[in-house]
């Protein structure tokens, strides 16, 4: 069954929200951190490296809760927002992007109640533009 899906994201949580029936069901996803401390002879370049697998896996976690999406709509203050669409468009799934929207910290509450506002309106009333 496919869906819609909201997420907020940065670069330490993400919180993907799915359009369950009339319900938003929320699940997090939080950037796995390694040592992030130097270690001696690695310099810039390994701390850089390691920074660049934690966050492909990051975004490989939350591609995977998407997967089931028809809509999805991307939220978030900074550079995360854009990338995750690139891995998206990389994952042939930058088609079912609805909108990608900056927002700044969100409470889980005004997740869902932005994912209800662009998912679920009341019939009879028209939905945005896609």
């Amino acid at each position: 069954m496919r869906t819609e899906a909201g997420v907020w994201i940065d670069h330490r949580r993400a919180v993907v929200a799915l359009v369950d029936g009339p319900d938003i069901v929320l699940q997090e996803v939080t950037r796995k951190r390694g040592n992030d401390a130097v270690g001696r002879g690695d310099g810039e370049d390994g701390h850089a490296s390691q920074l660049a697998e934690h966050l492909d896996r990051y975004y490989d976690d939350v591609i995977a809760r998407l997967k089931s999406a028809g809509s999805i709509l991307i939220m978030g203050p900074g550079e995360a927002k854009v990338e995750l669409e690139s891995r998206l468009d990389s994952a042939a799934m930058g088609g079912r992007i609805v909108g990608i929207e900056t927002a700044d910290q969100m409470t889980d509450g005004q997740i869902k109640a932005r994912v209800r506002d662009r998912f679920l309106k009341p019939l009879g009333t028209p939905n945005e533009a896609r």
